[in-house]
């Protein structure tokens, strides 16, 4: 791609005010914090609205599937309006999308509010990276990219920090504290350059049905695993294709109109049309292998992300302030390593640093796999969260640069809005799958416990609902079984086995993020050579 780079090797530039990247990352804060509280205020979630703690993950699905659909269309729709206008518009909306969590009084409702405001992160994500290229040139803008990826985790260690905090009080305090957020950012965005609106784009209707049709279904597909069943459909599933259950058949589907979308968008490029999603800023498996590993590194921080306060609040009954303290060493080790990895592109290629940094959270989630107790301030488990952060925070930023600076200027907004679909999806699928293999691992091992058990009469298994399995605390077992014929004897032993099983499902999911990790670094061995700097500006990467 014969064009300016993203990343202009330009030393000598004035450089310009920082207070529009401060409008840009709090744009970038806002969804990041929304998406970090969601699991640190669980507990009150499910006491407020009786719900299972899966609810909880639907609500990040919703949220993260609003984005991924519509963000090729939100990209378009900022080119042709103008983004700054459209950022704003976007700010509007995720603010009344805040307003609505906090006043949700069921879980439908909140979980409406949440895919209004994946609606607003739709326009949101695009129009950030292109606000960068229009305010920003040479090493300014290299560190104004740093400064994004960044905005991400720092939010989250605020997140987790103040609403562990106000949620101890009431979990809505959380997201209010979002509602001023944006109503700052709108104030502050007045000092953001004017944009120039391009009536000429054209909006691809075909191709924006494709895209979120295919989305939607491969969300849901996995989001509902668990419920509906991986191969053979639940008594829950709402239908059946020859048994089969609608889950897989859902992913299988949206993954054939997903490669459709694709050709769909290759044929018309090739006539000259507006593509709603310009394939050349992956144009060769450098980008490909990009994409590959930050899905998965992302997916892996939503699984974590899931795990860890699944276990701290319904499992311990600990506070949201204790999964604040517990998380705290994980996002601080993230944000820091966001910020410091940008120093190592002078003198390591990315694919060595994306390999060194899959294995390290190999390492870590594998560590955390064999010291995971009921004490997650123990410091072997504090040792195995900051290892993970450091590969989690290196990638992340890492991955989006190669993005970005293999594309030129003026595919800035297709840059976001396939950085804001991979991130999202993987977040919506990587929670989903935590939480269908959580479960998954816990039920097989509660009936393996209590089949062979010779103190549980056969007669309190035949009252247990084995395929009503979830994460409980004690005290919600004690109530189960308050309706059965378990005597004390049966009520101990069932809370033994079902102490022993969620640990030993967390441990076993903690392993396969290690396994996942090991993988991961094969992709890696495709991605480009070059170093953020070095970049031909006249030219895509070339190879070296």
């Amino acid at each position: 791609m014969a064009s300016e780079s993203l990343l202009p090797a330009d030393n000598t530039e004035v450089r310009d005010s920082w207070i529009p990247m401060i409008v840009i990352a709090m744009g970038q804060a806002l969804m990041s914090f929304n998406v970090a509280a969601i699991p640190v205020s669980m507990g009150g979630m499910i006491s407020s609205f009786q719900t299972p703690p899966t609810t909880v993950g639907t609500a990040i699905v919703l949220y993260s599937l609003g984005v991924s659909g519509f963000i090729m269309l939100g990209a378009k729709l900022g080119q042709r309006f103008g983004s700054k206008i459209f950022f704003q518009a976007a700010v509007g909306l995720f603010l009344l999308a805040m307003i609505l969590m906090v006043v949700s009084p069921t879980a439908e409702i909140m979980l409406t509010a949440q895919g209004c405001a994946g609606m607003a992160g739709a326009a949101l994500v695009p129009t950030l990276v292109v606000l960068i290229a229009n305010h920003y040139k040479g090493r300014q803008q290299a560190e104004a990219i740093g400064w994004l990826g960044s905005a991400r985790a720092i939010a989250g260690v605020l997140a987790f920090v103040t609403v562990g905090f106000v949620a101890t009080i009431n979990w809505r305090l959380g997201f209010g504290i979002l509602i001023l957020h944006a109503g700052a950012i709108l104030y502050l965005s007045t000092r953001l350059k004017p944009s120039e609106p391009k009536p000429a784009v054209k909006i691809d209707v075909f191709g924006v049905i494709l895209s979120a049709t295919a989305i939607i279904l491969i969300s849901f597909g996995f989001n509902n695993i668990r419920t509906w069943g991986l191969f053979i459909a639940r008594p829950a599933a709402p239908f059946d294709v020859l048994g089969v259950s609608p889950a897989p058949v859902m992913i299988v589907v949206g993954t054939t109109i997903g490669l459709a979308f694709l050709v769909w968008t290759q044929r018309q490029g090739r006539l000259g049309r507006t593509q709603l999603l310009a394939l050349d800023v992956v144009s060769s498996p450098r980008e490909w292998a990009a994409v590959a590993a930050l899905f998965t590194i992302v997916g892996m921080e939503g699984a974590i992300n899931f795990t860890v306060p699944l276990y701290i609040q319904v499992v311990q009954g600990s506070s949201s302030i204790m999964t604040s303290v517990a998380m705290m060493p994980f996002m601080l080790t993230v944000f820091f390593t966001a910020f410091l990895v940008v120093r190592l592109y002078g003198k390591y290629s990315p694919r060595m640093i994306a390999q060194c940094a899959f294995t390290i959270v190999a390492i870590g989630t594998g560590w955390l796999a064999f010291v995971v107790r009921n004490d997650w301030n123990a410091l072997p488990v504090v040792i195995g969260l900051i290892t993970v952060g450091l590969g989690q925070g290196a990638l992340v930023t890492l991955l989006f640069n190669v993005l970005v600076t293999s594309a030129p200027k003026s595919m800035a907004a297709d840059v976001g809005s396939l950085r804001g679909v991979t991130q999202n999806l993987a977040a919506a699928v990587g929670t989903a799958l935590a939480g269908a293999m959580l479960v998954g691992l816990l039920s097989s091992i509660i009936v393996s416990g209590k089949t062979d058990n010779p103190v549980i009469s056969a007669e309190l298994r035949d009252q247990i609902n084995m395929g009503n399995m979830n994460f409980f605390s004690d005290v919600q077992v004690k109530e189960r079984l308050a309706g059965t014929s378990a005597t004390p004897e049966e009520v101990t032993e069932a809370l033994a086995i079902n102490a022993v099983a969620r640990t030993r499902a967390i441990k076993t999911g903690f392993l396969i993020l290690s396994g996942l990790s090991l993988l991961a670094i094969f992709p890696c061995t495709w991605l480009p050579s070059y170093r953020p700097g070095d970049i031909n500006e006249e030219s895509k990467d070339d190879g070296r």
